[in-house]
């Protein structure tokens, strides 16, 4: 299937300092589209993740992403005012993605009489992983805002971040406080993927640090474990980028598949998809363990 991309789509944000800049992805054809929306990890873009972008969209999903005021692309510094605050703004930005799809969508000719709203799912990777599970139903300690949206029927969490507390190094408790999550009330079907070399300089755990959502959350139903996989899970972020330090095709691959496996069965399109791929099991690359 044949997709198409467009950017920026931009929306007005009074408030934020920078309107909202937004890349649309979508396949040529077909109708009933599902959508998701998805948070890139710190110092990330709109651009990223083409590896996983065009294999969604391939597979029949509308994929939309918006920049957060981390990226690099926006030079704000831990001198600007909004800094200590963009977690809470990653969310704010991804509830605005999901107000405004209708106008969002209309920018791209030909795709807004397409798409399913009903067909929701969030993604992030990082720290896009922690914007997107708030949207899930996962919280942070200490903040009484529940972000929990129900527009929002799936999401896949990469990489994401765990519990935080006495787990997170020195460093990371003194300047990341928001990353103290707590995932007792994420009850939307989740699956959770996470790399069993990722060694974190935030915490003093190890790489099952990354799969803390997936045992602590009611909603997170299934776990990919990617063999020799690090942060970038084999290059998720980008084709051939040269800060990838387990770069596999293999890797990729298996994320890609079992995601779009996973969400094409929690959204109702194929009933069997998930069960499938669980049942085939994914061979030396990895693992899938389910509840």
């Amino acid at each position: 299937m044949s997709i198409l991309s467009l950017k920026p789509v931009v929306l007005p944000a009074p408030g934020r300092g920078d309107d909202l800049q937004i890349r649309v992805s979508a396949p040529d054809s077909g109708t009933g589209l599902p959508v998701i929306v998805f948070a890139h990890g710190f110092g990330g873009a709109m651009d990223w993740y083409d590896p996983l972008v065009d294999h969604w969209a391939a597979n029949g999903f509308v994929v939309v992403q918006p920049t957060f005021l981390d990226s690099t692309t926006l030079a704000v510094t831990p001198a600007d005012p909004r800094y200590p605050t963009i977690w809470q703004t990653r969310v704010d930005d991804l509830t605005r993605v999901i107000d405004d799809l209708t106008t969002i969508l209309a920018a791209v000719p030909g795709l807004a009489g397409r798409v399913d709203h009903e067909r929701l799912a969030v993604a992030g990777h990082s720290w896009g992983g922690q914007s997107a599970g708030m949207l899930l139903g996962a919280r942070v300690i200490g903040d009484d805002n529940d972000r929990t949206d129900p527009r929002v029927k799936a999401g896949v969490l990469l990489a994401t971040t765990g519990i935080g507390g006495e787990e997170l190094a020195p460093f990371a408790r003194e300047h990341f406080s928001f990353m103290h999550p707590d995932f007792d009330a994420l009850k939307t079907p989740t699956l959770v993927v996470a790399g069993d070399d990722d060694q974190s300089a935030l915490s003093t755990r190890g790489p099952d640090w990354f799969t803390d959502v997936y045992h602590h959350s009611p909603g997170a139903q299934g776990l990919v474990t990617v063999f020799g996989g690090q942060h970038l899970l084999g290059g998720i972020h980008a084709y051939r980028a040269a800060d990838t330090t387990d770069e596999s095709p293999e890797r990729v691959e298996l994320i890609r598949r079992t995601s779009t496996a996973f969400l094409r069965t929690a959204l109702g399109i194929d009933t069997t998809a998930w069960q499938t791929e669980v049942s085939a099991a994914p061979g030396p690359i990895g693992r899938i363990e389910v509840k």
